[in-house]
């Protein structure tokens, strides 16, 4: 699974193209272009994104699991099957309590 990109013009399941690690976060990009991307992660249980911030909105969808999203220090619990989108420039961090997927579409506009 070390291709840049899925391929394609080929069905893929998201759930099964990505696998837990123990004690860590996994990555796998979809597709990356000059307009946005959109990358596959798995992360462990007790695994977290510290408080950062994007110039550009971003799309998070939970596929397994449920996830902590802290938007400007609220905290979100988004649930299998749930989105929520973290705005531009606002402080965002995601935490795992649980082990979960989730699906990060970053689309670059203003």
């Amino acid at each position: 699974m070390d291709k840049k990109e899925f391929d394609k013009g080929k069905v893929a399941d998201l759930n099964t193209s990505i696998d837990y690690s123990e004690g860590a976060i996994v990555s796998r990009t979809i597709l990356n272009k000059e307009t946005g991307s959109v990358t596959l992660f798995a992360f462990d249980k007790g695994q977290s994104l510290s408080e950062h911030t994007a110039p550009f909105d971003a799309l998070v969808q939970v596929l397994d699991g449920s996830a902590v999203i802290v938007l400007d220090k609220k905290p979100f619990e988004v649930k299998e099957n749930g989105i929520i989108i973290m705005p531009a420039n606002i402080p965002h961090a995601v935490e795992a309590e649980n082990r979960f997927k989730m699906l990060l579409t970053m689309i670059k506009s203003k």
